[in-house]
């Protein structure tokens, strides 16, 4: 498994970066004397419409948690010979921390992060002329880690325009304003160093990655590239790194902006389980190129399922757009209008087809039970048994068809693939198996072969279908 590097949340101080300037500016940026862009006048117009944002929060004492096992106990001698000794651990404490907002448009709107105004009991804002205004929460949305807030301010507002992130290109001019480390309306400067990373944060991951200055106190700022438009709004960087920042697309916020507006944000729903197409699986698909994802199973009365999507589904389009890999489809998915209907180009038994699905809510999965390590035998990796009543409602299984793994050799084509004892085989080369006996009748014919298409039922993958080609070594 590769080493993932540690990503910080930028919250805890102040904002972050840049602010844009009113629709009306189209200035070009003057060139310095070294050729560099001069930003002078450029920080001057986009200062105003950045903010600092400051919360509190109450919080109960860390210890707490750890005294309330005493007081349960029925030889308690009481809160008073504690407090004696350890003081009074149950008390609240109020908590304040700082990021940064930039106003978006006259009525006082201001976007950041969900993270700067998560579990606020008040939430300040100041702005550049040292005004300070109390601040409503009026939608978050903890997946993008978007959040929008109103102030109810007196005069004529200074407010950014909002670019178009997609057309960003790698090694751009960017710029941030904020508030790093408390230190009020600093502006910082680099390129854009790459697009669509995704670092963990969660499903619909697509980050700017920047080397201009980040830092705790940056989180919910605007990201400027050089026309002062915002193009990002910072978000997170890389413990212990250096010029490595994260920052979520400007489109991503503008797409999603109308449903904060209202409160939450609902994602679309399609209802299947997919996988990235390797070369391998290409070719036990009978594939010419490894294009689309490939549907490893469909939830049962999801879109995909009255849709007539099936299991072993290649999906090459959606929604006009063509598919290039799962996190992509993940994302245009998850942004799909409620209620919509949308043609899905397939990929079936090496023929196209054209189905039809209606997007509806996105549900929360249940997570199943994990599995144990159990026993059996077989040539490629694995060691496999049969499934037991007993066996599969111990592990959470829908029911007792297949064999379960019990052991993965190291170094194996097994392991590289993901494969783990628990995880139940139900097919062979498309062949649906019952039992090891089925395993072995339908296993036999390759064991001269050098690859083998497996459907696994894969505990990382809460038991749903992962379709898996293993090569002997």
């Amino acid at each position: 498994m590769k080493h993932v590097p540690k990503i910080i949340l930028v919250v805890s101080l102040v904002c972050s970066l840049a602010i844009l300037p009113s629709l009306s500016m189209g200035k070009e940026v003057a060139q310095g004397v070294t050729g560099l862009p001069s930003l002078t006048e450029l920080a001057k117009e986009l200062k105003p419409t950045v903010v600092n944002i400051s919360t509190t929060k109450v919080v109960r004492s860390p210890l707490d948690d750890f005294f309330q096992g005493f007081r349960d106990s029925p030889d308690f001698f009481g809160d008073d010979f504690f407090k004696r000794f350890f003081g009074d651990q149950r008390r609240e404490f109020r908590q304040k921390s700082l990021g940064s907002g930039f106003i978006i448009d006259k009525e006082g709107y201001i976007l950041t992060n969900h993270h700067v105004v998560e579990k606020a009991e008040e939430i300040k804002v100041k702005l550049s002329d040292k005004k300070e205004y109390g601040a409503q929460v009026i939608g978050t949305d903890p997946k993008t880690d978007l959040a929008l807030i109103k102030i109810k301010a007196t005069g004529d507002l200074p407010v950014v325009h909002m670019g178009d992130s997609d057309k960003l290109e790698v090694g751009e001019w960017v710029v941030a304003i904020g508030n790093p480390f408390g230190l009020e309306q600093t502006v910082t400067t680099g390129i854009i160093s790459a697009k669509g990373r995704v670092i963990g944060a969660g499903p619909y991951d697509d980050f700017l990655q920047t080397d201009a200055s980040i830092n705790p106190g940056n989180s919910g700022g605007p990201l400027f590239n050089l026309k002062g438009e915002v193009v990002g709004i910072n978000t997170a960087i890389v413990a212990g790194g250096q010029g490595i920042g994260f920052a979520i697309p400007i489109n991503m916020a503008k797409g999603l902006l109308p449903q904060l507006k209202r409160g939450r944000v609902v994602y679309g729903y399609l209802g299947v389980y997919i996988q990235d197409i390797t070369p391998e699986l290409a070719s036990s698909f009978g594939l010419t190129e490894s294009k689309g994802v490939l549907v490893s199973d469909v939830i049962p009365d999801s879109p995909a399922s009255k849709g007539g999507v099936h299991k072993g589904d290649v999906i090459l389009e959606y929604d006009g757009k063509q598919v290039e890999d799962k996190g992509q489809l993940t994302k245009i998915v998850g942004r799909t209008p409620i209620g919509k209907k949308v043609k899905l180009i397939v990929l079936r038994d090496k023929k196209q087809e054209t189905l039809w699905v209606t997007i509806v809510a996105v549900q929360e999965k249940q997570v199943t039970a994990a599995a144990q390590k159990l026993e059996g035998t077989d040539r490629w990796g694995i060691k496999v048994q049969d499934i037991t009543p007993d066996m599969a409602a111990h592990l959470g299984l829908p029911d007792n068809e297949g064999v379960v793994i019990t052991e993965v050799e190291p170094g194996s084509s097994a392991q590289e693939e993901g494969l783990q004892p628990g995880d139940v085989i139900i097919e062979v080369e498309h062949n649906p198996i019952k039992d090891l006996a089925a395993f072995r009748k339908y296993i036999e014919p390759y064991k001269k072969k050098k690859t083998l298409l497996l459907t696994v039922r894969t505990k990382a993958n809460d038991y749903h279908n992962f379709f898996v080609v293993l090569k002997k070594g």
